[in-house]
């Protein structure tokens, strides 16, 4: 399987809510995450991230989808880029507030840097945290 081919299984899994268990395969062992967003703070690997989604799913943001857009490989620099949009609507308890019923469609884009194996070694979630946590109701 390409490298290419490896990263996007691996985003069908996230963003399917499938958590760790449902992603490892596709991700070396300790694989860093990064965001400069404050809700992903203290979020330091891939396999938190992944967890991290699925604790949203079975909470406040049940049966939240994502939408692929466009995704892209550059061989030179190993590197996957997925653009998508995170549907929500916040009605599971579990949320900074009450659930609100308001929904988010909020745009992201994982860049995913793949090692020699075509595995993901670092995640860096490009996303404006502030404009979801804002149409959800939680600011």
């Amino acid at each position: 399987m390409s490298a290419f081919e490896n990263a996007s299984k691996f985003v069908q899994a996230c963003d399917g809510n499938l958590g760790w268990e449902g992603c490892k395969d596709y991700v070396v062992d300790g694989a860093l995450f990064v965001a400069q967003a404050e809700a992903l703070a203290e979020i330091k690997t891939v396999e938190a991230y992944c967890d991290w989604l699925v604790g949203l799913d079975k909470g406040p943001l049940k049966g939240n989808s994502c939408t692929l857009h466009s995704s892209s490989y550059d061989e030179a620099n190993r590197t996957a880029v997925f653009f998508s949009t995170f549907t929500a609507t916040h009605t599971g308890e579990g949320g900074p507030v009450e659930p609100t019923g308001k929904q988010t469609n909020s745009d992201y884009v994982y860049a995913l840097t793949m090692n020699a194996d075509g595995k993901v070694e670092k995640m860096c979630k490009v996303w404006n945290a502030p404009w979801c946590l804002k149409e959800l109701g939680w600011m």
